[in-house]
């Protein structure tokens, strides 16, 4: 299995808002792959769900969560959607925050040992990404998957993650995007998520400090050139220039976040951004 082509621009969206219409509206749009976010269930009912809408997209996780889904069951749910779909899942995995458990703990190790267990049932390391940021994760993603999906970064990022992988593994980092041309507003829409959940965690914080932003970007909000740089805004030719900033910088793939606002359907801006970056 892993033949399959996550094309270069895909979406990345939260499981519990994802649904099999919305899944093929964006198939028909011309992205290659949908990135399932938010931890979805180990049994991954939602991406088999997603698979059967579709004809040709990749459904990928963005992430299963080492701690909450045993490899075990994850394992199972690849093989098993895998078989049933043509190949055209991808499981991606990571470690989570130390926020977010009170087990966490030796992270390296748990995502070895989690690689370990993958082996054990079968699970090619074609057939999975891991979510890494740093240096020291990276270089395992390069070693024992088919490579990485960073959350929360910049082209910078993209360019030395690169240089850590090698020329070979797949890079796919998720940019989030929001379409309006008016700087304040689109910054506001920003900042409510980024500073509103990400600002406050080790993991990303620690990523953004290596590349050069320090605490006075992370206070009151996170500072306008780090919400310009977290969050792609614009009118779609703007946004899509960004997005490919991300290719120019060594990604193979970028998964697009669209920040729609509230319950509005993502599909009439996600076709604009289609149209901008010519996927049809």
């Amino acid at each position: 299995m892993a033949n399959n082509d996550v094309g270069r621009f895909g979406i990345w969206r939260r499981w519990q808002d994802m649904t099999p219409e919305l899944a093929k509206g964006v198939e028909d749009l011309g992205y290659g792959t949908i990135w399932i976010g938010s931890s979805p269930g180990g049994d991954l009912e939602i991406a088999d769900r997603l698979l059967a809408a579709t004809d040709r997209i990749v459904i990928a996780t963005g992430i299963v969560n080492m701690w909450a889904t045993p490899a075990e069951q994850a394992a199972a749910a690849y093989h098993r959607l895998n078989a049933e779909y043509g190949g055209r899942f991808l499981l991606g995995a990571g470690i989570g925050h130390p926020e977010a458990t009170q087990r966490y703990r030796s992270p390296y190790e748990t995502i070895v040992d989690y690689l370990d267990r993958l082996d054990a049932e079968g699970v090619p390391a074609s057939g999975r990404v891991l979510a890494a940021l740093g240096p020291k994760v990276l270089k395992l993603a390069a070693q024992r998957t088919r490579g990485a999906h960073p959350y929360l970064t910049t082209p910078e990022h993209t360019r030395q993650a690169r240089s850590e992988l090698g020329t070979r593994p797949l890079l796919a980092p998720e940019q989030k995007v929001v379409l309006d041309t008016d700087p304040a507003r689109a910054r506001a829409a920003g900042r409510a998520l980024v500073a509103g959940i990400y600002l406050g965690l080790a993991n990303y914080t620690s990523n953004l400090r290596r590349l050069g932003w320090s605490d006075n970007d992370f206070t009151d909000g996170g500072s306008d050139a780090l919400i310009d740089a977290l969050v792609a805004h614009g009118d779609p030719e703007t946004v899509a220039a960004k997005l490919t900033a991300h290719i120019d910088a060594g990604a193979d793939h970028v998964a697009v976040q669209l920040l729609s606002g509230g319950d509005a359907d993502p599909l009439p801006g996600l076709g604009t951004l289609a149209e901008a970056l010519q996927l049809r």
